[in-house]
């Protein structure tokens, strides 16, 4: 792979100062109606709105990343199969089969199996959220002879959504003597319209870790990961609990990632119920309590019980790690937030874990919510990781003049990948010590 080569070096076009700013200020609460795809409006074939994740596609860098790494080819296979099907159980099967090959595929491109498809690195992540883009906004778009019903439709989806994220690849049936189970989730790109060239080294990270054994100071431990989006309402909709939930009870140790701040990883400590709003994948705010089933039960704060002194302790490679005990609360009795640099405060009302209070502090939250009401937390240590933020080169900062990838921008990302299989060997270690 050549990242300055000119083959990848298509400028980025129609990112202007409008969709920055967007970004800066938070959308009003609530759902936006997806916008009307060229297709429907033109009074066509098309039956459903697309979203604003998939109008993204439109734009020249994610055409560029599909065709540099051959993943371009995968949402018109899909419609080629589609029109090959007379009724919605044989849509289903065809949804299924591509979307679990997609997960496959980008797992083995990750992992260095089969070839590159194009000269993108291998390590990369987003042809993965890009074809899977694509794939959804066929489904959404196509109108089969037999009749679609909406329910029938949004069910397609969301078996695409389940199997191209490694969601139904989970294996974690109990396997070889002394070998440890792990689970660890990533996420998909985020912030596209203030770059959208963007990576996420968390989704990365499980590409690179999926399926793989790696050896510890206490004996081999075998890695299953799956990956989730960006959204505000599959969070809401038991998306993390409704993958995680079979595996919890016959895994040794999980661990959530996200990307999180520059130059260094954290291992958070706490964890907060609490929405902040920031416009997710859909441009969409949510400001609330995060919701769960039996609200009436629902802490303010969850905690990790990753191994956290042992990681931070450990030489994982060149990013510091940091054991990080911050919060924001709302103290009992008060009214105004305050950051409280060693935790929660007895009966305070949360407003940031750790990790903020964004996607990342809630998938942290719910898993380690799920780990406590399943009467897991002295026996299964879990917790949140957030990685670096992911940088492009010095020269290649400016998303309207930059390319879509360069030589740092790999290294950053390799590093960071290989800092995160060995902070998972510290915690399996740690844990079982």
């Amino acid at each position: 792979m050549a990242p300055g080569s000119p083959r990848v070096r298509a400028r980025i076009l129609g990112l202007g100062l409008a969709l920055t700013a967007c970004m800066s200020v938070p959308a009003p609460a609530g759902a936006a109606a997806p916008a009307a795809s060229p297709a429907a409006a033109a009074g066509t074939s098309s039956v459903a709105a697309l979203t604003a994740e998939e109008l993204r596609l439109d734009r020249a860098v994610p055409r560029e990343i599909l065709a540099a790494s051959g993943f371009d080819a995968v949402a018109p296979e899909l419609a080629r199969r589609l029109g090959t099907a007379h009724s919605y159980a044989q849509a289903r099967r065809v949804v299924v089969g591509e979307g679990s090959a997609l997960w496959r595929r980008a797992v083995d491109r990750a992992q260095g199996r089969g070839p590159a498809g194009g000269e993108l690195s291998r390590d990369d992540d987003r042809p993965l959220y890009w074809a899977r883009l694509a794939m959804s906004r066929q489904v959404r778009e196509w109108n089969p002879g037999f009749g679609l019903t909406d329910a029938q439709r949004g069910a397609l989806i969301s078996d695409l959504e389940r199997t191209s994220r490694g969601q139904a690849d989970l294996r974690h049936a109990p396997g070889a003597k002394g070998l440890k189970r792990v689970l660890v989730t990533g996420f998909d790109p985020f912030t596209l319209d203030r770059d959208v060239r963007i990576s996420n080294p968390s989704g990365a990270s499980a590409l690179a870790l999926d399926g793989t054994v790696i050896e510890t100071a206490q004996g081999p431990a075998r890695i299953e990961t799956a990956v989730f989006p960006v959204r505000w309402r599959d969070f809401a909709e038991g998306t993390v609990e409704r993958t995680l939930r079979p595996y919890l009870r016959q895994v040794d140790l999980f661990t959530t990632v996200s990307q999180g701040r520059v130059g260094r990883f954290d291992v958070e400590r706490t964890n907060g119920a609490w929405r902040g709003g920031f416009p997710d994948n859909e441009n969409v705010s949510r400001t609330e309590t995060v919701p769960v089933a039996d609200p009436s039960s629902q802490p303010q704060w969850t905690t990790t019980t990753l191994p956290y002194r042992e990681i931070v302790a450990a030489d994982t490679g060149r990013f510091p790690v940091y054991d990080n005990t911050s919060v924001t609360e709302i103290p009992a009795g008060g009214t105004s937030p305050v950051v409280r640099p060693d935790g929660p405060t007895a009966g305070s009302t949360a407003r940031a874990g750790g990790g903020g209070d964004y996607l990342s502090n809630e998938i942290a939250y719910r898993a380690t919510l799920l780990r406590d009401r399943l009467g897991l937390r002295e026996a299964l240590p879990g917790g949140h990781v957030h990685t670096p933020v992911l940088q492009f080169g010095a020269q290649n900062t400016d998303p309207a003049t930059g390319t879509v990838t360069d030589a740092e921008f790999v290294r950053n990302r390799l590093d960071i990948i290989a800092q995160v299989r060995a902070i998972v060997a510290v915690a399996v270690s740690g844990a079982a010590g």
